[in-house]
């Protein structure tokens, strides 16, 4: 092994964003797999205060004496102590990889599907070599989970974040009467949490909660699948969606 330090500054390090899938770990492709286990340093979201997800993903996977950032994000709404979290974990990549270490950010999914690598990329491209490598999302693991095919023929794929207002919702999911389509979409709400008992309310009022599933923790063994009618709860996990076709199931052709 070469411990010139010089010598490992004068080369740049490459950046990966990995997505891991959606949670079970056998989910992950063997390119995340093997770039996982050749890596210097790891970075991965969490929530200020819980584990990271995508880090226990990766557990079984990471080498021994990996340097590890954990950008731990506040719960709140505001973008702006995101933002610092982010321009702070670019700031230590950002010294890595011009020391020479390559680092992979992990991503629950896919990086670039509602992925925080996101951010990262925007601050660090141009730095240094980046490579993606995609990965099973969580809306394709949701579909599996229920055994619900999302979309068929000339059907339409709608994806909505459920912090959405009800205002907001309501005109996407009614979107296309006008035009007799409406038997040809099908939608999948994201980001259900909080917004759970709202978003159900919702699809009752607008005569679309008998055609909806709910999924939470998809290829966990925690993972639950119902009808979204027989779920009474107030909340759901933020790892959790809806998803519904107005024909009931896209195959209902």
């Amino acid at each position: 092994m070469n411990n010139d330090p010089s010598n490992t500054a004068s080369r740049q390090g490459l950046l990966y964003g990995l997505g891991l899938g959606p949670g079970d770990p056998e989910l992950m492709t063997l390119k995340a797999h093997r770039l996982l286990q050749q890596v210097e340093v790891i970075a991965y979201p969490s929530a200020e205060g819980t584990p990271s997800l995508v880090r226990a993903i990766a557990a079984p996977y990471l080498p021994k004496g990996v340097i590890e950032i954990d950008m731990a994000m506040p719960m709140v709404e505001a973008r702006f102590p995101a933002q610092q979290v982010y321009d702070a974990a670019a700031d230590q990549i950002s010294q890595h990889l011009n020391e020479g270490r390559s680092v992979a950010v992990l991503c629950e999914g896919d990086p670039l599907f509602y992925g925080s690598f996101m951010y990262l990329y925007q601050r660090l491209e141009g730095q240094a070599p980046v490579q993606i490598v995609p990965g099973v999302t969580s809306l394709s693991a949701c579909a599996a989970a229920a055994g619900l095919p999302l979309v068929a023929r000339k059907d339409i794929l709608t994806v909505l974040p459920g912090p959405l207002s009800d205002e907001a919702l309501t005109r996407r999911l009614t979107q296309g009467k006008s035009l007799d389509q409406s038997q040809d979409q099908a939608f999948a709400i994201m980001k259900v949490g909080r917004h759970f008992a709202r978003l159900k309310a919702l699809l009752g009022r607008l005569g679309l909660a008998d055609q909806a599933w709910y999924i939470e923790r998809a290829t966990t063994s925690e993972q639950r699948v119902e009808r979204l009618a027989d779920v009474d709860q107030a909340n759901a996990p933020y790892f959790s969606m809806i998803l519904l076709h107005k024909r009931g199931r896209a195959d209902a052709l």
